[in-house]
């Protein structure tokens, strides 16, 4: 096994030198880059001449990695779509047959499009510059000096530096190992770890789970083995959720009853009806627009967006917007205990000597196993801080030791082992060899040690045991048989403040919490005790758990704390939990996390977090707080609340549509709208009011079902509403008479139609507020204002005549209201709100 040499401060010092690169183009041949021996790389790495060399052949890792869509993309989503260009070839043809004001639904459209495209660029530069400040930085070795690049920067031949959590970002060949573990299930399915030797190949895609070490770069851009993957993975994207595919369903069935119903609708007003042919043309393009839910998709989208930019501002980078949805829908939570429940921080609180051993010689012991590992995780980060390489003596030390002894070799912390250890030549000139780690795994069952370790973890302290070993491979299976406990380590870990509050709110909202960790159970098991998780007493030690999915599943569903776990068992109990129905998150940062992450339906990593966590995760939380949660929860929940509500808006629009159509092709009557009527009704009872809808708070817990739910509400609406408009369509058939008649009726068919459409507006807008009010007030006072104002009874041709047809149509209306009031409280008590 290779190593890398430690001075005695424990820093990294140069290895061998390698033979010096010969001629860049005949050396690295990009068409068979693998065929390249890791002997033909300098350690020191690449020359900035070789580097720009290299840039100017295209020798680079260019795969455009994008967080959203391009303006481009944008616009040619909002703008070719399906309805948009049924929309525009009629508006196309009402500009030549009608006055401007039968052709303003047309510029409606235009706005909305509008509307849509600016929303979802803010949402990209918002997505753009957040996942800049995520991005990873691969550690690159230039000129002999190590330093961060982008990766897009990364070129043919760089030798790229791998430690703990980092993901391997281009194809290549290991150059140096230093106990170096890659994880390659996100590539091959396989989940163990994979053992790295210098001359052995990386892929992109794979990540380091334990060790370290570093590769050269034989594969770039886009010939790399998962650069099309990532880039897929990391698209900014609208599909894929149930709020998404819901609306497109209703779309595709809206678009079969379309099709029929306005053919009919054609013949009967072009063919069988001798009238006007311009007013004809008027009348079937008044039936045929309304049938289309247009703004249903952009204010979707538009929800979406501000949903992005909202949480932008929280620090919160959404790497797929559905996952705004998919946390409001979530009634399990994972999460890791440390970085999520407790900051990465801890702190050496004692220090006990076992089995008579000296106070001094442990505290040597602790300073050079510091000094082994240039990488050191948070525990070992908290020794070093304790004995810092060079400090003489520590407190209560006795001697002026040297600060480390010589590393012969070493054993870096695996989350599968739960230890770490490193072997020593002594001052002395004696070896020794050692190892750190849990002591439930070091120690055999029933050592009387591990009841004083019980005691320390009932008080949420970190306990680590320090053994010596038989000289020996530290990484062998056999490692710890035969240790010899010489002390415990215990640490204190530092509770996130914000912690509490965060767990508490997940119960108000009957979210399960479950907290997972590679610890102690009962230490974990105190620790969310401090931060008041409910059943954080029902602990369950990992190694105990059931094998079989469904007895798992209930040992998840009985238990609330859960230590020991390994990489596998996280991934296992994801899978457990959803296989009860359960829709899951999981939180975490750490490396072993990733596979967790990556099955569960939401996963959430923290923005210091490893590079593999955060490639894998939909939601990073940059700030590292996991306060920030709930804020994505209420976005999640306001998104999909406000979005099932004025669907039920725009549906009932449609299902009204499409009647009033067959009704009057089975009735052979001129259809009583023009396209400028339906204009005025949709802005008022639709357009201005489901924008403001739409972008309301809402804390209504997400229900699953969408398309269901929205028609068992849209279907009797639309129904009442037309089958009122058309009675009074028919009764003003039968009063007015003469010149003029056709007008008439249309503008009392029209007041019955808006009062009905206003009163399903009213139930959607409960529970009132003031502004929701008042929103509904001011749809009702501008309709009034155009009934009273006389240019805009001209413009929209609506005027009322008499008395007695327009208090007639207000009695229907006034009926249709009853009976929408019982449809929908019918609806409620069978179904549920």
């Amino acid at each position: 096994m290779t190593q890398r040499a430690l001075d005695s401060s424990g820093e990294q010092t140069p290895g061998p030198s390698r033979p010096a690169m010969i001629d860049a183009g005949a050396e690295l041949d990009p068409v068979h880059p693998m065929d390249l021996p890791p002997s033909a790389h300098d350690a020191t790495g690449l020359t900035t001449a070789e580097v720009a060399e290299r840039v100017a052949r295209g020798e680079v890792n260019d795969v455009p990695v994008r967080s959203s869509r391009s303006v481009t993309e944008i616009v040619r989503a909002n703008v070719f779509t399906r309805f948009n260009l049924i929309i525009g070839v009629l508006w196309v043809i009402m500009l030549f047959v009608a006055p401007i004001q039968d052709s303003l639904f047309g510029f409606v459209i235009v706005a909305n499009t509008g509307i849509g495209i600016i929303q979802e660029w803010r949402a990209k530069k918002t997505l753009d510059s957040l996942a800049v400040i995520g991005e990873a930085k691969p550690t690159v070795r230039r000129d002999g000096k190590a330093a961060e690049i982008s990766t897009h920067e990364i070129v043919l031949g760089d030798v790229v530096e791998l430690g703990p959590g980092d993901k391997v970002v281009v194809d290549g060949t290991v150059a140096e190992a230093d106990s170096l573990e890659v994880d390659e299930s996100l590539l091959t399915g396989e989940a163990d770890p994979v053992l790295k030797r210098p001359g052995d190949p990386v892929m992109s895609g794979s990540f380091v789970v334990a060790g370290g070490g570093a590769f050269t770069a034989t594969k770039v851009g886009r010939e790399a083995y998962a650069a099309q993957l990532a880039e897929e993975a990391s698209r900014f994207t609208l599909v894929h959720s149930e709020l998404r595919s819901g609306i497109s369903t209703i779309l595709k069935y809206v678009t079969w009853m379309m099709v029929p119903t306005a053919i009919g609708l054609i013949i009967s007003q072009l063919v069988v009806k001798d009238n006007n042919f311009k007013d004809s043309v008027a009348r079937t393009v008044g039936g045929i627009v309304p049938m289309i839910p247009e703004g249903l998709v952009l204010l979707t989208s538009v929800a979406f967006a501000i949903g992005v930019v909202r949480l932008g501002r929280k620090q919160c980078l959404v790497q797929e917007l559905p996952a705004i949805e998919g946390l409001a829908r979530v009634d399990v939570v994972c999460l890791d205990k440390t970085g999520t429940l407790t900051e990465g921080g801890m702190d050496i609180t004692e220090v006990r000597p076992l089995n008579g051993s000296d106070e001094a010689y442990v505290h040597q012991v602790l300073r050079s196993l510091g000094s082994s590992d240039p990488r050191p995780n948070a525990s070992l980060q908290a020794i070093i801080d304790a004995y810092p390489a060079g400090d003489k003596g520590g407190e209560g030390d006795k001697g002026g030791e040297e600060a480390s002894w010589a590393v012969t070799d070493a054993l870096p912390f695996s989350s599968a082992r739960k230890y770490s250890g490193a072997a020593f030549t002594e001052t002395d000139g004696t070896s020794s060899a050692w190892l750190l780690g849990a002591p439930d795994v070091l120690l055999p069952e029933g050592d009387p040690t591990l009841d004083e370790i019980e005691h320390l973890n009932q008080q949420g302290l970190r306990v680590l045991l320090l053994a010596r070993v038989p000289s020996g491979e530290l990484d062998a299976p056999d490692a710890a048989e035969g240790d010899v406990p010489t002390a415990l380590v215990v640490l204190e870990q530092r509770l996130r403040p914000d912690a509490a509050e965060t767990l508490k709110y997940f119960a108000q909202q009957n979210v399960a919490t479950k907290v997972i960790s590679g610890d102690n159970a009962v230490s974990v098991g105190a620790v969310a005790g401090k931060l008041g998780l409910a059943g954080a007493e029902n602990t369950l030690d990992a190694r105990k758990m059931p094998t079989d999915p469904d007895d798992m599943a209930t040992a998840m569903e009985q238990n609330a704390v859960f230590g020991r776990v390994t990489p596998q068992q996280k991934r296992d109990m994801v899978a457990a939990l959803q296989s009860r129905g359960h829709t899951v998150a999981m939180t975490g940062d750490g490396v072993n996390d990733v596979l967790a992450l990556k099955d569960a339906d939401i996963g959430v990593s923290m923005g210091s977090g490893s590079e593999a966590t955060r490639a894998v995760a939909q939601i990073v939380l940059l700030n590292n707080s996991f306060a920030t949660l709930p804020s994505v929860v209420a976005e999640g929940r306001r998104v999909i609340g406000n979005i099932t509500r004025v669907a039920t808006l725009f549906l009932t629009k449609t299902v009204y549509s499409v009647l009033l159509a067959i009704l009057v092709v089975c009735t052979q009557v001129e259809y009583p709208f023009l396209p400028r009527h339906l204009t005025l009704l949709s802005t008022l009872t639709i357009g201005v009011p489901a924008f403001f809808l739409a972008l309301a708070p809402n804390k209504e817990r997400a229900q699953p079902h969408f398309v269901r739910r929205v028609m068992r509400y849209a279907i009797p609406s639309g129904v009442i509403a037309a089958t009122a408009t058309f009675t009074t369509y028919l009764v003003a058939r039968h009063h007015y008479a003469g010149p003029g008649a056709l007008e008439a009726e249309t503008s009392a068919a029209t007041l019955t139609l808006f009062l009905t459409s206003m009163w399903v507006l009213a139930i959607i807008a409960r529970p009132y507020t003031w502004w929701r009010i008042g929103l509904v007030a001011a749809m009702g006072l501008g309709f009034l204002i155009v009934l009273v104002v006389p240019w805009l009874q001209d413009f929209f041709a609506l005027k009322l005549v008499g008395t007695t047809m327009p208090w007639t149509a207000v009695g229907i209306a006034v009926a249709a209201a009853a009976l929408l009031e019982f449809s929908w409280r019918l609806v409620g008590r069978r179904f549920g709100a």
